[in-house]
């Protein structure tokens, strides 16, 4: 992908992140790569009530959201795909949120079709070994899940 497209799709998804915060009132905020262009530090940039944050230059973003989370006393939803990150959320006391469940809650919210989510994407980070309780009752990491889905 050139940098003009990714700079494109930076901007639009930043668009429609505004969009729903204003909708639902949510504190956001966005964070982004910028390890190969980024100054010495992290940059941020405020769009319309959504923080919008740059790495630093030889820092990925998720090494900058495991700082944020672990330096921050507040309940984070983290929405990432990245398995380290969603891991460091967990251990961090947040509750990590796939990407493909945040784009379907943006397209929900914008009157998309109804949300559908399956099961089968929380196995798929191990959420279905259970070592113990009842075998009828989600996973605490599933109702976590749905708990912070709810919110969004």
């Amino acid at each position: 992908m050139q940098h003009d497209d990714i700079e494109a799709e930076r901007e639009r998804l930043i668009r429609d992140v505004v969009a729903y915060a204003q909708r639902k009132g949510h504190d956001i905020t966005l964070v982004f790569d910028a390890w190969r262009a980024g100054g010495s530090g992290p940059t941020r940039e405020m769009h319309a009530g959504v923080m919008v944050m740059y790495s630093a230059h030889a820092q990925k973003a998720d090494a900058l959201i495991a700082e944020i989370i672990t330096q921050s006393p507040k309940h984070w939803i983290v929405v990432s795909t990245d398995r380290e990150v969603q891991a460091h959320a967990w251990g961090a006391g947040s509750t990590p949120i796939d990407s493909d469940r945040f784009a379907g809650k943006l397209w929900h919210s914008r009157g998309g079709a109804p949300e559908v989510f399956d099961d089968e994407d929380d196995e798929e980070y191990g959420a279905s070994r259970r070592r113990g309780g009842n075998p009828r009752q989600p996973s605490r990491r599933q109702r976590a899940t749905q708990r912070a889905l709810d919110k969004l």
